[in-house]
């Protein structure tokens, strides 16, 4: 199936760039261009976007308040973001994630990466760039105002399923998640697709957010499950 996806960037030569990689592979078509956030939500629509690949600073309406539209339009729920940043230290990356973001990647990635992580976004798999995405909401969420509950987690879940929860804060894809906690990798896709019907969460991605706001997860925690 061909991935349909959507360039959104305030620099023509850098959507021009990104639109010949993702043009030269043959599992996936540029339906669009958009130099701001404004045109990304409305070519969205009038496209059939399947992914957009959303610069996080746009003038008009940055990035991150592009992907608030997107989630929050019930027509294109299926719209996956996949947002584009200069270094994953960018404290905007975590907004990104709570508007609505799959995942991030930082600009000056290798071009064969970018085309693995469209695949992986569109396919709704895994988190991108789970070290530096974990990381950086750990360091957020560190800090001093950020409020953070303490609790022993999300209301509503099993405790194999806290403890596969605390596995996918760390990054780890279903594989990792079986061979840790001794199952299958269709049980442990079962538990994580369960997880995030209870939970109602979009992606991976907000499971990770949901796992240290809910205080499952402590910033800065590498304790076994």
């Amino acid at each position: 199936m061909t991935v349909r996806v959507l360039l959104a960037d305030d620099q023509t030569l850098v959507r021009a760039a990104f639109a010949m990689l993702v043009d030269s592979a043959p599992d996936m078509e540029v339906v669009g261009q958009a130099g701001t956030g404004r045109s990304a939500v409305e070519l969205a629509r009038t496209a059939r976007a399947d992914l957009v690949v959303m610069d996080i600073r746009m003038p008009d309406l940055d990035g991150i308040e592009a992907t608030r539209l997107l989630a929050a339009d019930e027509d294109l729920a299926g719209v996956k973001v996949l947002m584009l940043t200069t270094y994953d230290t960018d404290e905007h990356v975590l907004d990104a994630l709570r508007a609505g973001a799959s995942g991030f990647l930082i600009k000056d990635t290798r071009p064969a990466e970018l085309l693995d992580a469209i695949r992986t976004v569109a396919a709704g798999d895994a988190l991108l760039s789970p070290g530096p995405t974990a990381r950086l909401i750990a360091r957020v969420l560190r800090a001093p105002d950020a409020g953070l509950p303490v609790t022993g987690g999300p209301a509503g879940l099993s405790e194999r399923e806290r403890q596969v929860l605390r596995l996918v804060a760390r990054g780890l894809n279903n594989q990792e998640i079986a061979d840790t906690l001794g199952l299958s990798p269709l049980t442990a896709k079962t538990h994580v697709s369960r997880i995030m019907g209870k939970l109602s969460a979009r992606d991976r991605a907000q499971l990770v957010i949901m796992a240290y706001e809910s205080g499952l997860v402590a910033p800065g925690s590498v304790a076994a499950p």
